[in-house]
C-alpha cells in the first residue's frame, strides 16, 4: 500500500557558507500544510539579495514576525516525530535544518530523506511536465516553503498514479 510522502521545504538567506533557514514548511500525508517564518539568530548575518528576489521575504519581516528557532524546532518535532520527511534539495535542506536545530539546542525527531529515493524511473520521465501542470493549476505565484512542498507532493502523487495506470 502506498503512503503519501510528507514533503518539507526550506527557504534560506542564500546559499553556501553562512546561509541560514528563514522559512520552513511541509505538506503532510493528507495535504495539510504547515509553515513558519524563522527569526534570525543574533549571529546569523548572511543575506543574499538574489535569494531575496526569489523568496520575497524581507529580513525585517523575519525579525518582526519570525518565530524563534526553539519554537520552530519544537513544532517540527511535535508534528513530524517518527516520520521520514522528503525534500528535493536534501544537501542544502539538511544543512539548514541542522542549523535550525543547533540554534534550538535540539535534535530532529524525524528523518530527512532525499525525494529521489522514492521517485521511480517512470515517475522521472513525467516529472517536469507534471510539475508545470500542477504549478499552473494551483496558480501559485509566490516561491514559499509550504506551497513548494505541496507542489512537489502533488507532482509525486500524479506521477505515481500515472505509473500505476500504465502498469495495470
Amino acid at each position: 500500500m502506498m503512503t503519501v510522502p510528507i514533503i518539507i521545504d526550506f527557504e534560506a538567506s542564500g546559499f553556501g557558507k553562512g546561509s541560514y533557514p528563514i522559512e520552513v514548511g511541509f505538506s503532510g500525508r493528507h495535504g495539510e500544510g504547515w509553515c513558519a517564518l524563522i527569526r534570525p539568530q543574533d549571529d546569523w548575518h548572511h543575506w543574499d539579495h538574489e535569494a531575496a528576489r526569489i523568496h520575497h521575504i524581507p529580513r525585517e519581516i523575519l525579525v518582526e514576525r519570525g518565530k524563534s528557532a526553539v519554537y520552530v524546532a519544537e513544532q517540527l518535532n511535535f508534528l513530524l516525530k517518527g516520520y521520514t520527511v522528503y525534500t528535493d534539495g536534501w544537501g542544502q535542506d539538511y544543512v539548514w535544518m541542522a542549523r535550525l536545530f543547533d540554534a534550538a539546542n535540539m535534535v530532529p525527531r524525524f528523518k530527512l530523506a532525499d525525494l529521489r529515493e522514492i521517485i521511480t524511473e517512470q515517475q522521472k520521465s513525467n516529472w517536469h511536465v507534471t510539475k508545470e501542470n500542477v504549478l499552473k493549476e494551483l496558480g501559485i505565484a509566490r516561491h514559499r516553503a509550504s506551497s513548494d512542498a505541496r507542489v512537489l507532493q502533488l507532482t509525486w502523487l500524479r506521477t505515481y498514479d500515472a505509473g500505476r495506470q500504465l502498469d495495470s
